[in-house]
């Protein structure tokens, strides 16, 4: 029988879909003001190039952005974080169509994870209808996407992003005790 370990705390990340540069700095600074300061930013990117999924609701190019967040917490919490920033969104209507798409994850030394409020036979229950998808895991020193993994994730900079955010994690944890239960 294993020994019941407290869960160590993850780094949240957001991905931020829109159109509109000047609307960017409002949704970082909300977003700060929900989970800590920005530490870590990829480059935008072409967003409209990988899918058209959002492009009837938010128009067409869309680019995308992800940011993390310095201060490391519980995974718990990924439900709360992904109904705060789908009312974030709601607050950036424009004729009944979203602004901005906000999709919140973490890392763990293990894997990425991304928050949804749609059910696949991939994705696992979180309560409050949140499910959490992991789309990369840790392997041979490197993230390995899976075969759900969204398109623009699998481009060797996005990877490459997220791939420096784990090192930043795990630099992170090293200030935190391991609990036993």
């Amino acid at each position: 029988m294993g020994k019941l370990r407290a869960y160590p705390p993850v780094k949240f990340f957001t991905a931020i879909t829109l159109n509109s540069g000047p609307l960017l700095l409002q949704v970082e600074e909300k977003l700060q003001a929900l989970l800590s300061d920005i530490d870590v930013t990829s480059q935008s990117y072409n967003f409209d190039v990988f899918t058209r999924y959002y492009e009837s609701e938010m128009g067409k190019g869309l680019s995308k952005k992800l940011v993390s967040f310095s201060r490391l917490m519980p995974a718990e919490i990924l439900p709360d974080i992904k109904i705060a920033t789908n009312l974030l969104e709601t607050d950036h209507l424009q004729k009944g169509g979203r602004q901005v798409n906000i999709d919140p994850g973490y890392i763990t030394a293990a894997k990425m994870v991304l928050a949804t409020t749609k059910d696949y036979d991939n994705r696992l229950y979180l309560g409050r209808g949140i499910f959490g998808d992991v789309h990369f895991r840790f392997r041979k020193g490197q993230f390995q996407a899976m075969e759900w993994t969204y398109p623009d994730y699998r481009q060797p900079e996005v990877m490459e992003f997220f791939e420096h955010l784990r090192k930043r994690y795990m630099s992170q944890l090293k200030e935190w005790p391991v609990i036993e239960l």
